[in-house]
């Protein structure tokens, strides 16, 4: 009889918290082992190539979850480039002061750390990043030419990055205010 256990989805969703919260270096397979519970050679098992194809798996799921969202709040805003700027600006605000402003983007984090010596992580990095801006280029399509929804669906992107980077050290909502105003026609 197989034995079924939730050590592998434990450790991804330790790893992701934990590379949100203090990034890639700063975490530790130790920590990653003892906070998820999950036994070192199952670790192993499931993670043949270790921390790194850990890593890799926790960018594929956060990426596809966030593009997943992306396209949901876009539908509930009718594609209204506008109102959806405001929700998702409003949305990972408020994720971030749940998280007393502790927490950050897996992607961006591990584009910090990994993408600069890490050409293969560079790459799923940066398909990532693109599976974003399709996703929101597509809320701004239906105003703008083809290139311009794309490089201003980039533009947001690296706008909502920095935000981030500012808010969790202001502890403050208003670097995502900045990016509504610049973002966003005045109503």
């Amino acid at each position: 009889m197989t034995r079924t256990t939730d050590a592998r989805q434990k450790a991804l969703a330790t790893a992701e918290r934990l590379f949100r919260t203090q990034g890639y270096a700063a975490t530790g397979l130790t920590q990653i082992l003892e906070e998820s519970g999950a036994p070192k050679g199952s670790f192993y098992f499931h993670f043949p190539d270790g921390k790194e194809q850990l890593a890799r798996e926790v960018l594929e799921a956060y990426g596809a979850r966030t593009e997943a969202g992306m396209r949901q709040l876009a539908g509930r805003c009718e594609n209204d480039p506008d109102r959806f700027i405001r929700a998702l600006c409003k949305g990972i605000a408020k994720e971030m002061e749940a998280a007393d402003w502790g927490i950050g983007c897996a992607a961006q984090n591990l584009a910090n750390e990994l993408a600069p010596s890490n050409r293969d992580f560079a790459d799923a990095l940066a398909a990532v990043f693109a599976a974003w801006t399709a996703a929101i280029a597509e809320v701004f399509a239906a105003s703008s030419s083809s290139g311009t929804a794309q490089r201003r669906a980039m533009a947001l992107i690296a706008a909502l990055e920095g935000a981030r980077s500012l808010a969790r050290a202001m502890r403050s909502a208003a670097p995502f205010d900045a990016v509504v105003a610049q973002f966003t026609h005045a109503k």
